[in-house]
């Protein structure tokens, strides 16, 4: 996937040094009480330089609490005011971009359900043309990357700039012990299609639950994500919204100070053990490559064979045993069953399609 996006340094709009932006506030704005006493106490840790606050909310239910509206705007300010820190918040319609710039909102996002949509997106880049705004992008709900990508690319060709990721998790069936699954591996396949991209994580969403936080945050940071947007409430057990994922400001200070925040460079006798290292994988990933190379002229020859012998190329009871003796000797060397059933599936994918192409006669 070829990408190209015109993207301001983070530096310049995001990030106050090179530790990691923290972007805190209530998940809802419920009252000016509630929103000054949440912002006031969270600017009170100076790791903190965005404030957040939803002012209107898509819920899946009409008959549930939709957001204060915009008299929220008014008390984010105040809050802005007194702290003197950034804020943002979420639009998904032209009268909402309309209402923070009104009220001098510093950044904007855009919500999963939104971002989901490309023509709600569309609109909105329409909307934002000439403002040079800040817009914070969150994954759509399924994990679609050329979905979330089309997203900034909307922007940019909009003349929007100052960009960012919010990696919130994605919607399935089953997510437990998640609100929303990581899968990490997707917010990493954006950052290095897009490597100029600051990408900030959404452990909240991710998680639905404060135990959960933590340990989120922590992996967040791991895979070096540029920062965490957590929601915070001076009272989160009487929350109009998302109550249990909610922390104390108190709390809040209390999982920042037990982060750990690692270094993404080392030493020069650090550095020089690690290359040494990952020129040896450099070597096993090329002999891998040419073990399956071997494996698939072994595939082609076995699907000459059944087609010369009219023999159907899927053959259950033989998947089931290669499987499960693949998974139990893979379990013996002491990797991951379920990394292993994954690398299995996707051989026995290839090796259907070049047996396939043989049987139609098409090019392998």
């Amino acid at each position: 996937m070829g990408t190209r996006l015109n993207i301001t340094d983070s530096n310049q709009w995001l990030a106050k040094d090179d530790s990691p932006v923290i972007i805190s506030g209530p998940c809802s704005a419920e009252s000016r009480d509630q929103m000054l006493t949440t912002c006031n106490n969270i600017a009170k840790d100076k790791r903190v330089s965005i404030l957040r606050a939803g002012i209107w909310k898509p819920r899946t239910r009409p008959d549930i609490f939709e957001g204060i509206g915009e008299i929220g705007l008014e008390w984010l300010k105040e809050a802005k005011e007194n702290t003197g820190l950034k804020t943002c918040v979420e639009v998904a319609t032209a009268e909402h971009i309309e209402a923070a710039l009104k009220w001098d909102v510093d950044i904007l996002w855009i919500g999963a359900r939104t971002t989901v949509n490309p023509f709600s997106v569309q609109n909105l880049a329409d909307v934002l043309k000439g403002t040079d705004i800040p817009v914070m992008i969150k994954n759509p709900l399924n994990p679609d990357l050329k979905l979330w990508i089309g997203a900034f690319e909307r922007m940019n060709n909009a003349g929007i700039t100052k960009l960012a990721g919010i990696h919130r998790g994605f919607h399935a069936y089953d997510n437990k012990p998640y609100r929303n699954l990581p899968m990490w591996e997707i917010p990493i396949e954006l950052k290095r299609i897009l490597p100029n991209l600051p990408v900030i994580c959404d452990p909240s969403h991710i998680s639905g639950k404060r135990e959960l936080l933590k340990a989120v945050s922590q992996k967040a940071l791991d895979l070096s994500f540029d920062g965490l947007m957590i929601e915070s409430h001076y009272n989160p057990d009487i929350a109009l919204t998302d109550a249990k994922q909610q922390l104390t400001p108190t709390a809040l200070k209390t999982m920042l100070d037990e982060l750990i925040i690692r270094d993404e460079f080392g030493t020069e006798d650090f550095e020089l053990k690690i290359e040494a290292l990952r020129l040896d994988i450099d070597d096993m990933d090329h002999e891998l490559f040419n073990i399956l190379k071997r494996r698939n002229d072994k595939t082609k020859l076995i699907g000459q064979y059944k087609k010369e012998n009219n023999i159907t190329v899927l053959q259950l009871d033989r998947l089931r045993i290669m499987m499960q003796e693949r998974i139990k000797y893979g379990d013996e060397l002491g990797i991951d069953s379920a990394f292993i059933n994954k690398l299995l599936m996707l051989i026995h994918k290839e090796s259907i399609r070049i047996q396939t192409n043989i049987m139609q006669d098409k090019e392998v």
